[in-house]
C-alpha cells in the first residue's frame, strides 16, 4: 500500500470504531388513564388510511385537494421539512472526511552563511484532509442523532398541519352548507310571512283585522328580511374563509341543494388512549424532540473527553508549473493529528451537561404533556357526540310539534277562533326550532370532524 495513503485508511478505520454516550433511551409511560371515560364503539371497523376514505362527499374532496396543493400555510411547513433535512444533511457531512485539492506557489529568498542568495519558486498540487474530528466519543455522531430526531419531529410537524388544514376546510364546508340551508329557511320563513301580511292587510281593509295586527305583521316580514340579511352576510363570510383556506381567492364552490342530513362520514375506530401514541403525529413530533434532546446529553458527555482532529495532504512539487504533474516532481505528504484536552473548561462542560438534562426533563414533560391533550380532546369529542345525538333527537320532536302547531293555529285563525298573535308566536316558534335543529346537526358533523382530527387524521394500520 502507498504510504502517503495510510493516514486516511487509519482515519476512517478510527471514525467506525466510534463509542456513544447517549442515555440509554426509554419511552416515559403514558399518564393517561387505560379507558376513555365513555364506551367508543367501532373499534373493530378497519382503519382508514386516507382522508378520502372519511370524507367521501365529492365536492368536499374537491375543495380539500386544492387546499392541499395550494394553501400557505402548509407550503410553509413543507419548506421547514426541506430545511430541517438540510441542516440534517450538514450535520452527517461532519462524520465523514472532507477530502480537498488545493494548489499553492511560493516564492522565498534563501540567505547562505557566505552571504549568497538566491530565490525559490515551488508549485504544489495536493490532496488532503483538514481538521477532521476522529469521533472516539461520539460527540459528531450523537450531533447528528439529534438534528436527525428534530428532522423526524419536523415531518410530524407537517402532518399535524395537514391533519389540521384538511378539517378546518371540512369544517368551513359544513358551515357553508349549513348557512345555506338556514338561509333557505329564513326565505320560506319570509314568503309565509309576506303572505301573511298580504292577508291581514286585506281584512284590515275589510274592517275585520285592527291596526295592531297589521303593524304586527308588517313587523314580523322586516325581521325575516333582517334575518335574511344576516344570515347572507355570514354565508359570504364563510365563502371567504374557505377561498382562503383553500388558497385561491375567487374559488367558484359548488352548494348542492340538500339538507345536512345527506352528509354523512364513514365510521371511526376510536381504539384505546395507547393507541393515540402511533396515530397522533403531535405526540410523534414530541417523542422525536425527546429523542433529540437525549442524544444532546451524550454530545454533552463527550465535551469533557479529549477531541482528535486530524490534517493530512499528499502531492506533487516542482520548481516549474508546466512540470508539476511530470515524473520530476517530487512527492511530498503530511500527517498532522491534533489532540485537545480540556484542562480549565470543565465548569462550563458540566453546566452544558446540566442544560442538556434540564432541556430532556423539558421535553419530558412536553411529550407528556402532549399525551394528557390527546386524550382530553377524543374524551371531549366522545362525550359531546352523545350528548349532541340526544339534543338533536329532542330538538327534532320540537320541531315536528311546532309544525303541528303552526298548522292548528293557522286552522283557527282562518275560522276566527284565535287573533293574529297566537298565530304569530306559532310561526316565530317554528322558525327558530327550524333553525337551531340545523344548527345542532352542523354541531354533530363538526363533532364528527374533530373526531378525525383528534384521533390523527389519517393513519396507516400497525
Amino acid at each position: 500500500m502507498n504510504h502517503a495513503l495510510k493516514p486516511i485508511v487509519f482515519a476512517t478505520g478510527l471514525l467506525l470504531g466510534a463509542c456513544s454516550l447517549n442515555p440509554e433511551y426509554h419511552r416515559p409511560a403514558a399518564p393517561v388513564p387505560v379507558q376513555y371515560p365513555i364506551n367508543a364503539d367501532a373499534d373493530i371497523l378497519p382503519l382508514p388510511t386516507s382522508w378520502q376514505e372519511y370524507f367521501t362527499d365529492p365536492e368536499l374532496q374537491k375543495l380539500i385537494n386544492i387546499a392541499l396543493a395550494n394553501n400557505r400555510d402548509l407550503r410553509m411547513t413543507a419548506l421547514r421539512i426541506e430545511e430541517a433535512r438540510a441542516q440534517y444533511g450538514i450535520q452527517r457531512a461532519d462524520r465523514l472526511p472532507t477530502l480537498d485539492a488545493t494548489g499553492t506557489y511560493e516564492r522565498s529568498k534563501m540567505i547562505f552563511a557566505q552571504g549568497q542568495t538566491f530565490d525559490v519558486d515551488l508549485y504544489r498540487a495536493s490532496v488532503g484532509i483538514s481538521g477532521f474530528e476522529l469521533d472516539f466519543f461520539g460527540r459528531v455522531k450523537s450531533l447528528t442523532t439529534a438534528l436527525l430526531e428534530q428532522y423526524l419531529a419536523t415531518q410530524e410537524a407537517q402532518q399535524t398541519a395537514r391533519t389540521s388544514l384538511i378539517a378546518e376546510v371540512a369544517a368551513s364546508y359544513v358551515n357553508i352548507r349549513a348557512l345555506a340551508e338556514r338561509l333557505a329557511l329564513a326565505k320560506d320563513t319570509e314568503h309565509a310571512r309576506n303572505l301573511a301580511y298580504s292577508r291581514i292587510l286585506r281584512r284590515h281593509q275589510a274592517g275585520l283585522d285592527n291596526a295592531m295586527d297589521l303593524k304586527t305583521a308588517e313587523m314580523q316580514l322586516e325581521t325575516a328580511q333582517a334575518s335574511i340579511a344576516a344570515l347572507q352576510r355570514e354565508y359570504t363570510q364563510a365563502v371567504n374563509a374557505l377561498q382562503l383556506l383553500a388558497g385561491q381567492p375567487g374559488l367558484a364552490i359548488t352548494v348542492p341543494q340538500e339538507r345536512l342530513d345527506r352528509i354523512a362520514f364513514s365510521p371511526l375506530p376510536v381504539g384505546l388512549p395507547s393507541t393515540l401514541l402511533e396515530r397522533r403525529p403531535d405526540i410523534r413530533a414530541a417523542e422525536h424532540r425527546l429523542k433529540a434532546a437525549n442524544a444532546n446529553i451524550g454530545a454533552a458527555r463527550a465535551a469533557f473527553f479529549p477531541r482528535i482532529q486530524l490534517t493530512t495532504n499528499v502531492g506533487l512539487v516542482n520548481e516549474h508549473l508546466s512540470s508539476l504533474f511530470s515524473s520530476s516532481s517530487d512527492k511530498a505528504w503530511a500527517f498532522s493529528p491534533q489532540l485537545t484536552l480540556p484542562i480549565f473548561n470543565h465548569a462550563r462542560n458540566r453546566a452544558n451537561l446540566d442544560l442538556a438534562r434540564v432541556r430532556k426533563e423539558i421535553t419530558v414533560a412536553e411529550y407528556e404533556k402532549a399525551i394528557q391533550t390527546a386524550f382530553s380532546e377524543v374524551s371531549i369529542v366522545l362525550l359531546d357526540r352523545e350528548q349532541i345525538e340526544a339534543q338533536i333527537a329532542s330538538q327534532t320532536r320540537i320541531a315536528d310539534a311546532d309544525r303541528e302547531r303552526l298548522r292548528l293555529a293557522m286552522r283557527r285563525y282562518d275560522k276566527g277562533v284565535a287573533n293574529y298573535l297566537e298565530l304569530l308566536d306559532a310561526q316565530r316558534s317554528l322558525f327558530e326550532s327550524e333553525q337551531q335543529l340545523v344548527q345542532l346537526k352542523q354541531l354533530s358533523l363538526t363533532n364528527s370532524i374533530n373526531l378525525f382530527k383528534v384521533l390523527g387524521g389519517e393513519w396507516q394500520a400497525s
